[in-house]
């Protein structure tokens, strides 16, 4: 549920004040810019895409309800940009991530070998999300990194929550075939 200050921060931005559209854009920027970065997989695509979805918001506030959070709101615009984005760019989706990217560690005294291994391992995963078309590697991110439920997602995407369901089985699959190509059995038997 939305805190009763965004609330009214919506109430007036519908009624056309900048100044609480502005302040909406400053609390939701961070979770807004997280998740395009990782669904176009780079800075500047991401700030595009950023950009894009504060513009869509912006136009369409007043036709938001507030049946589902803000955030909720703002997370479905996103997606959607991020999908035209790519969709008009044509790219493949293999952009490399910079290596700059922290990985979550609650044991900073491993061995130097493992933290290799992990940086080998979440850099291969990184890639193989990148390749996974983007209505795949979005319900990928809603589900595996965003801890959204198939039903959350299927209201964030405009979509049903058996397609939700579908297509978070089809790219955990890929996902599965791209990292261990020769099949789980094979790899741990060579």
């Amino acid at each position: 549920m939305d805190s009763e200050r965004t609330i009214e921060l919506v109430a007036a931005a519908k009624e056309g004040d900048h100044r609480a559209f502005e302040e909406l854009v400053r609390e939701t920027y961070a979770d807004t810019y997280t998740l395009a970065y990782r669904l176009v997989g780079n800075e500047e695509d991401a700030r595009d895409v950023v950009q894009e979805t504060y513009l869509r918001a912006h136009k369409g506030l007043k036709k938001f309800r507030g049946d589902a959070q803000l955030s909720t709101w703002l997370h479905r615009i996103t997606a959607n940009c991020a999908s035209t984005f790519l969709g008009r760019r044509g790219r493949h989706l293999h952009d490399h991530l910079s290596d700059d990217i922290e990985v979550a560690d609650d044991a900073p005294h491993r061995d130097p070998a493992f933290q290799a291994d992990l940086g080998d391992l979440r850099s291969e995963l990184v890639d193989a999300l990148m390749l996974l078309p983007p209505k795949l590697r979005t319900v990928v991110v809603l589900r595996d990194i965003y801890d959204l439920s198939h039903d959350a997602i299927a209201d964030e995407l405009d979509i049903s929550e058996s397609a939700a369901k579908v297509r978070l089985h089809r790219a955990r699959k890929r996902l599965r075939e791209r990292l261990y190509p020769l099949g789980e059995e094979q790899a741990h038997a060579v």
